[in-house]
């Protein structure tokens, strides 16, 4: 399978691009740094994402986009994330490729008490404006009923560690262990990144994934 990998430097990205070559898959890093992709095996290209035409140009002849792209932390790199879904969903038409997968955020997750988790009394204030950005440009997914899209939201806490293949999945609920910890290892979302392209099972819909 071509894909195009918006995202690819970054910490999340660049470990789904290594998930996808180690199963054979053709990977195209589009980046905002061609000098930033780290993996010689995906050849880099210069795109913006928030530049519907320019998208589309870029992923023409691929078989589905992957946006990993994050925020970069401050009210314009928010806002970024709500012109990345507008983009895409108007470039992946023109550019005639229907799959999607977005690498979205927890905080939109429905907790155990009802409430989304960016609205959680211990939730990080600092990460509360990412968090309802990323909410936002989910309601903007939501929308398209043309695309093959599926929107990843990974645990409250996502960090790097080992690749085990041994987490639960859902949909819009967060998961929690018994003892309240919401937690995956950036490697196993990457597995299950891949294993949603390869085996749509959410299309359409949320995936979420923790141990």
């Amino acid at each position: 399978m071509k894909i195009a990998l918006f995202g690819a430097s970054g910490n999340i990205g660049k470990r789904i691009g290594r998930e996808a070559l180690e199963r054979g898959h053709e990977v195209t890093a589009l980046v905002r740094h061609v000098s930033r992709s780290e993996n010689s095996r995906m050849r880099a290209v210069y795109a913006n994402i928030t530049d519907p035409a320019a998208v589309a140009s870029v992923i023409a002849g691929h078989d589905a986009v992957i946006n990993a792209v994050g925020p970069a932390g401050n009210a314009a790199g928010d806002s970024m994330l709500v012109l990345t879904a507008k983009s895409l969903l108007e470039a992946l038409p023109r550019a005639k490729v229907r799959r999607l997968i977005i690498v979205g955020g927890a905080g939109s997750l429905v907790t155990t008490a009802g409430t989304l988790l960016f609205n959680s009394p211990d939730f990080p204030p600092a990460w509360k404006a990412i968090a309802m950005a990323h909410g936002e440009a989910l309601q903007i997914y939501l929308s398209s009923q043309d695309l093959d899209w599926t929107y990843v939201s990974p645990a409250a806490i996502i960090e790097p560690g080992l690749r085990t293949g041994k987490f639960r999945t859902g949909s819009d609920k967060l998961i929690s262990d018994s003892s309240g910890k919401s937690g995956i290892s950036m490697e196993d979302f990457a597995m299950l990144v891949i294993d949603e392209l390869e085996k749509p099972k959410s299309i359409r819909q949320r995936l979420t994934a923790a141990y």
